[in-house]
């Protein structure tokens, strides 16, 4: 990964509480898509979470990237301070198939 900010740690469960809110659909539901969160030794984090998440239209296999867009400007807007990675997409885990994103808090 080239010319990353630096990154500083929050505690997990501000870190949790913030991918919770902004992994439900709309906030009149307590159902959060989330299905894991890693922290990296460099202050970063690794989420995964469930595909459902985005509502495809018919004949559509895969999130469009506006879909993608709209769910890093949807972080962004919770909290300023996050640093969202460019790179996305789906991984196994256990058999099953998630969506995946990476962001950090900026350092400063």
């Amino acid at each position: 990964m080239k010319d990353l900010p630096a990154f500083r740690e929050r505690p997990r469960d501000q870190v949790m509480t913030l991918v919770h809110r902004v992994l439900m659909l709309d906030s009149h539901s307590d159902h959060s898509y989330l299905h894991q969160l890693v922290s990296h030794a460099d202050g970063h984090y690794h989420v995964l979470f469930d595909p459902a998440y985005f509502v495809l239209q018919a004949g559509q296999t895969e999130p469009s990237k506006s879909q993608w867009s709209s769910l890093k400007k949807k972080f962004k807007r919770h909290d300023p301070s996050v640093f969202v990675f460019k790179e996305h997409g789906f991984q196994t885990d256990k058999d099953k198939t998630y969506a995946f994103l990476d962001f950090g808090f900026f350092a400063q």
